[in-house]
């Protein structure tokens, strides 16, 4: 085993899922043909997501690049105790991998400058395997970023990235509505009726199971939510756009709206670092309640 039979490995993973989550959104579209509930906006809302890919792949080519590039160098340069290419030590990059992904997950919902990214995917009310490739063009960058620190620990460049593969590629199948509950499996995996819960906008679905391979996380971290009924999807607020380009930069606009407004560095700060949603004090004050 050696680095490019890992890079092989994850692309291959990858691949197979690719191909797996592609014949089940055509079952998917079949289906909805057959009992007369495909509608034309369904059809955009896939093209939406499907777009994402554009900008995503464009950032991937470049910056991706350099940060593989850097992450080898540095690597070389600064790290000797670099761990060996065994099947071990991939199980456990695996298994490392996955923990911090769990963290990049929650993070993108808690810091509205990472949210800005990760709206993206949330932002459909639909589920079906489109959404699997729904992304911010920079929620690669920012997985890299987090997961720097395997670097540190000694795992070599190809494992880091290759587990980051495996474990998007691994979640492709699970945004799908065809598969009910699958028992044991969602007592420890993210499955379908896991990763639903995931894009529910409901109270009790909202910033829940953030597991990628395993769902174990959010057990250990108290984040874990059962499916109950059927969720509503999409985001909290109320956004139901197909302009692709409207759903890349959904979050941008309001964000810079804010920015603008903002009477101290502080404020600026918590709009950037402080969790979706955050508003001065003053403002919450003025807001007329809810239920009111």
């Amino acid at each position: 085993m050696n680095g490019e039979t890992i890079s092989q490995f994850a692309d291959s993973f990858e691949g197979i899922f690719f191909l797996i989550g592609g014949v089940m959104l055509l079952i998917e579209i079949a289906k909805s043909l057959l009992s007369g509930t495909f509608k034309g906006r369904t059809l955009l809302d896939i093209v939406a997501s499907i777009s994402t890919q554009i900008p995503t792949i464009l950032v991937e080519t470049f910056l991706m690049s350099f940060l593989y590039a850097g992450y080898v160098l540095f690597s070389e340069a600064y790290i000797s105790w670099t761990l060996p290419y065994t099947v071990s030590t991939f199980a456990l990059a695996l298994f490392v991998a996955d923990f911090l992904y769990y963290w990049e997950h929650r993070l993108a919902h808690e810091i509205r400058l990472l949210w800005t990214q990760h709206a993206v995917h949330h932002s459909s009310r639909q589920m079906n395997l489109s959404i699997a490739v729904r992304f911010g063009p920079l929620e690669g960058v920012i997985s890299a970023i987090i997961h720097f620190p395997m670097i540190l620990l000694g795992f070599p460049a190809e494992m880091v990235f290759a587990a980051i593969i495996i474990i998007l590629g691994y979640q492709t199948w699970i945004h799908t509505e065809m598969i009910g509950k699958l028992g044991f499996l969602d007592t420890f995996l993210n499955t379908p009726a896991n990763h639903r819960v995931h894009h529910g906008c409901d109270d009790k679905y909202i910033d829940k199971n953030y597991g990628g391979i395993l769902i174990i996380w959010d057990r250990i971290f108290g984040t874990y939510q059962a499916e109950e009924e059927t969720p509503r999807y999409g985001l909290k607020r109320d956004f139901d756009r197909v302009n692709p380009l409207v759903v890349w930069f959904s979050e941008w606009p309001q964000l810079f709206r804010d920015i603008a407004k903002a009477q101290s560095f502080k404020e600026v700060w918590m709009y950037l670092f402080g969790p979706p949603g955050w508003q001065p004090k003053a403002v919450e004050t003025a807001k007329v309640p809810v239920n009111g």
